[in-house]
């Protein structure tokens, strides 16, 4: 509970005043106590385990209002998530887009973000190639993310950890035109209605071979 004016309990205290904390110095609590009622403001107890306690001439109505905005505010942001997004050595160029823009689609909503490159089989023989991936995911999300851990070897995958940079200074890279992410589960959709459609035309194609055929039998007849 915070204690103003003669509810502070402490015989001399540090007396801060203003908006810049200017610093009047130690001195009786009653001393502080007149010297804020004679500007007709409050003396509002800020940091009782201090040594002294430290004391701020303010307008307590504002002071109490102005906290209570600061806890709201830090309520409404909540604890800050980690999530994931995992790549490959061999990621396509469609997939890549859409996996950095997951990344900052994750980074704007104000969580940090690690990225995971996974080494399989022979691609752990040139590694190197890895970290080249994951240093050009780094580069393409830094306008919306700095490192928090540079890119680390730890068994077969490199790890790296990004955290988003204040909400004005982001820009975003990979967010598409209409504002929506394709998650890539409609982008395998989209293949297998392709080879659909492949199969389609070899089955419409076959067709014509076998009418053909059927046509040059019936000359030979």
């Amino acid at each position: 509970m915070t204690r103003v004016n003669e509810r502070i309990r402490a015989p001399r205290i540090r007396v801060v005043y203003g908006e810049d904390s200017q610093q009047l110095g130690v001195m009786t609590t009653r001393e502080a106590i007149d010297k804020a009622k004679s500007v007709g403001l409050d003396l509002v107890e800020i940091a009782p385990k201090a040594d002294p306690p430290v004391c701020r001439i303010v307008d307590y109505g504002k002071y109490k209002y102005e906290q209570s905005k600061l806890k709201k505010t830090s309520k409404s942001k909540g604890p800050v998530k980690m999530k994931e997004v995992k790549f490959r050595v061999r990621t396509e160029e469609h997939d890549y887009n859409i996996k950095c823009a997951r990344a900052e689609k994750f980074l704007d909503e104000g969580n940090k973000v690690r990225i995971q490159l996974q080494f399989r089989g022979r691609e752990n023989a040139h590694r190197e190639i890895g970290f080249e991936v994951v240093g050009k995911v780094r580069d393409d999300l830094a306008g919306m993310s700095h490192v928090d851990m540079q890119p680390k070897l730890a068994g077969r995958a490199v790890s790296m950890v990004l955290s988003p940079i204040p909400a004005e200074k982001r820009v975003r890279k990979f967010m598409l035109s209409h504002g929506e992410l394709i998650h890539e589960d409609e982008a395998r959709d989209h293949e297998f209605d392709d080879d659909d459609d492949h199969e389609g035309d070899d089955e419409h194609h076959a067709d014509a071979d076998h009418k053909s055929d059927d046509g040059h039998e019936g000359e030979e007849e």
